[in-house]
């Protein structure tokens, strides 16, 4: 078994993504099958526990107080309402659940409000996870006390892309939380999404700044960007289904044992763009209609893909 890196350069992350799609699939086909049980893929469910309002500007996303993009701001989520979601999530096959507020950074007493329903999910024996934008160190141990499991905060692209695509915060602002995360012996879930008008190198950039943290995330979701009307993004060309397969492979190369999720964008994929992406080492989907703002496809419909493919739901976290 290999040793896992940590010191990627990117001109070796490159030339990964230069080599003949057969190979780069059956290298990271190769990988999956040692770390993973290639036909289960295990399932969280995510909910949007505040919409909206945002005084972030990221160029792709309809929660940002920025644009007009006819979404209704909505206050923070009683906490029943949030457990009654998370348990019909559990009742569908969901073993994590992940829930998301849009904020820039949540304030200790956002945080209050949070923890109840960490520890109410927890309670019926799911993971669980949060998206609440930048963490100060004492917050993260915050929240481990409060049980938390994992801790989402995506890269969204390179380091040089993103100044093209948030101009609020910067890259450094990132790794700063998920150093504060990793600190405090969170799990970080952390990924990107493809479609920010960035370029290949882009992508292997931001692969090497997840695979050169400190410890490699658990979570790796690689999105496809829902473009949204309203957003400076709604227009931007998305990548080629192949590109996107290629992306799937090297996450799965440079962090062989993390799990994959493939994430946002599914609606747009057919069954034989997600069969490849499963074979080439994403292990993870997030399960239900609604992914914070944007459509997913209907647990039904995933039930129906997972038989044809062979495919079972893991019961717990794939390790």
């Amino acid at each position: 078994m290999k040793e896992l890196r940590h010191d990627w350069t990117l001109a070796e992350v490159e030339a990964l993504f230069a080599l003949p799609f057969n190979d780069l699939l059956f290298q990271a086909h190769t990988l999956h099958r040692e770390n993973f049980n290639p036909n289960q893929v295990q399932v969280s469910s995510l909910l949007n526990i505040k919409t909206g309002a945002c005084p972030e500007d990221c160029s792709y996303c309809s929660q940002s107080s920025k644009y007009d993009t006819g979404l209704e701001r909505e206050k923070l989520m009683e906490v029943d309402a949030v457990l009654k979601q998370a348990q019909e999530a559990k009742d569908k096959g969901a073993t994590r659940f992940c829930m998301g507020a849009a904020w820039r950074n949540p304030t200790d007493k956002s945080l209050d409000k949070v923890i109840p329903m960490i520890q109410g999910v927890k309670a019926m024996g799911m993971e669980t996870c949060v998206t609440l934008g930048m963490l100060t160190p004492a917050q993260a141990f915050t929240l481990k006390e409060a049980g938390l499991d994992y801790y989402n905060h995506n890269l969204d692209t390179s380091e040089e892309n993103y100044s093209n695509v948030i101009t609020t915060r910067n890259f450094q602002d990132r790794l700063d939380t998920l150093e504060s995360v990793q600190n405090a012996d969170i799990n970080v879930c952390s990924g990107g999404i493809l479609g920010l008008g960035e370029g290949q190198t882009d992508r292997a950039s931001m692969l090497r700044s997840l695979a050169n943290l400190e410890k490699h995330p658990g979570s790796v979701p690689i999105n496809l960007l829902v473009p949204i009307p309203g957003t400076p993004f709604e227009k931007v060309a998305p990548p080629t289904e192949s590109e996107f397969v290629r992306t799937i492979a090297v996450a799965r190369i440079m962090m062989p044992k993390s799990v994959v999720r493939l994430s946002a964008g599914r609606t747009e994929m057919g069954e034989a763009m997600q069969a490849l992406c499963f074979f080439a080492g994403a292990n993870s989907i997030f399960y239900g209609e609604q992914l914070l703002t944007t459509d997913n496809p209907d647990t039904n419909t995933d039930q129906i893909l997972f038989k044809r493919l062979g495919i079972n739901q893991a019961l717990s976290n794939p390790h």
